[in-house]
């Protein structure tokens, strides 16, 4: 059984910084693909970045470019989600999923159950 469990969020001021972790189980995590999305409320759940099985980066966020970073390490079966120069905007739960297709395509299967950002102005 695939679980995946998000981590690391919270209250933060703008222009602060956080890092989301995703643990996984159940799952070869070195041949998934892993993606970040995010839900604020009120709002459609977004796309955010995804990585490939073999490190490729998609950014589906073009508000996020330059702030946000992925990173996966496949020892620990942890994804990881750096966030920069945090915005009001940003503030959302953030969900990671995984996907069997190990490049960064279609909608993946799996999901977490989320971890809440709430960045203040």
């Amino acid at each position: 059984q695939v679980e995946l469990a998000e981590s690391g969020g919270g209250l933060v001021q703008a222009g602060g910084s956080l890092r989301l972790s995703c643990t996984a189980s159940g799952l070869n995590f070195d041949r998934y693909a892993m993606h970040w999305f995010r839900q604020a409320p009120g709002k459609e759940r977004e796309a955010v970045l995804c990585i490939s099985f073999n490190g490729l980066i998609a950014y589906y966020a073009d508000s996020v470019k330059g702030r946000f970073t992925i990173s996966r390490d496949n020892a620990k079966n942890t994804l990881y989600l750096q966030m920069n120069s945090l915005k009001p905007e940003d503030t959302a739960m953030y969900f990671c999923a995984a996907d069997r297709n190990g490049y960064c395509s279609g909608s993946p299967p799996y999901w977490g159950q989320g971890t809440q950002v709430t960045v203040s102005s």
